[in-house]
């Protein structure tokens, strides 16, 4: 499980929304298998409203502020995998601060593979890196610390997209857009359904000099009479299962789908929903039970 290389913190939040100033609920989960159970649960509890999670030595802390806070939501979930998992939690309130602020100080630079160089605008740029991306650290997903954008920006740069359309479905920060940008793509369409998302996008493309990326909020109804030749989901696997023939009939001949947002066991059910659809499936990469699959539309 990826964090953000300091103190132990793991401030992704998968809403993409922003940290006010409000009291929050801090739920402290140990789990036993440690490693495991928290990537499940983790998933689960980000669609509770939950916007932060921060991994410690038996576990994990997961935010949400109070009044999106329901306990019986919470008692569901983890009774889901009371069988397989030994599961205890306590619930803390947390007096209002500036989480914002928080998030920043405990934001540190990412290396991908030595070409990519993710920095906040507070972070030097360093020298001999291919790409070097600004992300302002405001909480959308996709700062690039989690393991599935990591995966889909490993997948990225080994894809000739130079004078190709591009799609970035599901954008958080626009960190996939600014790469694909950066690697001389376009055009390229950035779409999320989260405002703060798009507030984040379009000031992150600012702050990285990109011009030709469109921003748009919605969802995959806007992509009615779009082609593109390469489209990237960071989702998660019931939606990215739901949108997918969408994607497909959006997407050109010879065009590159690269998926993740799931975990390795989602695999099965989402390569045979692409092979139903017709698609080639090219390669699977994993980090930390996470998953990126890419497949190519060949008729």
């Amino acid at each position: 499980m990826a964090d953000s290389g300091s103190a132990g913190w793991r401030f992704e939040s998968s809403r993409g929304h922003k940290f006010n100033l409000m009291n929050y609920i801090e739920l402290v989960v140990s789990v036993t298998p440690k490693e495991q159970g928290c990537d499940i649960l983790i998933a689960h509890l980000s669609e509770l409203e939950f916007e932060s999670f921060v991994e410690n030595d038996t576990g994990f802390s997961a935010y949400i502020q109070e009044n999106n806070f329901n306990d019986e939501d919470v008692k569901k979930t983890f009774s889901l995998y009371s069988f397989e998992l030994k599961i205890d939690y306590k619930k803390n309130i947390i007096p209002q601060q500036n989480w914002n602020k928080e998030w920043e100080s405990n934001f540190n630079p990412i290396d991908i593979e030595g070409k990519c160089f993710i920095r906040a605008p507070f972070h030097q740029a360093k020298p001999n890196y291919f790409f070097d991306i600004i992300i302002e650290p405001k909480m959308s997903f996709g700062t690039g610390h989690h393991d599935t954008t990591q995966l889909m920006i490993q997948k990225l740069m080994q894809l000739k997209i130079e004078n190709k359309s591009l799609l970035d479905m599901g954008c958080g920060t626009g960190v996939l857009a600014i790469l694909a940008s950066k690697m001389k793509a376009q055009p390229i369409l950035a779409v999320d359904i989260d405002d703060w998302s798009i507030e984040n996008t379009v000031e992150n493309l600012e702050k990285n000099n990109i011009h030709n990326v469109i921003v748009q909020k919605g969802n995959v109804q806007i992509l009615e009479g779009k082609t593109f030749n390469t489209i990237l989901a960071n989702i998660n696997k019931n939606v990215l299962i739901a949108d997918m023939s969408i994607y497909v009939k959006n997407l050109e001949i010879n065009g590159n789908l690269v998926l993740s947002g799931f975990f390795e066991t989602d695999i099965i059910d989402l390569k045979a929903k692409a092979i139903e659809l017709g698609l080639k499936f090219e390669e699977k990469i994993a980090s930390n039970q996470w998953a990126m699959l890419h497949f190519i539309k060949t008729n």
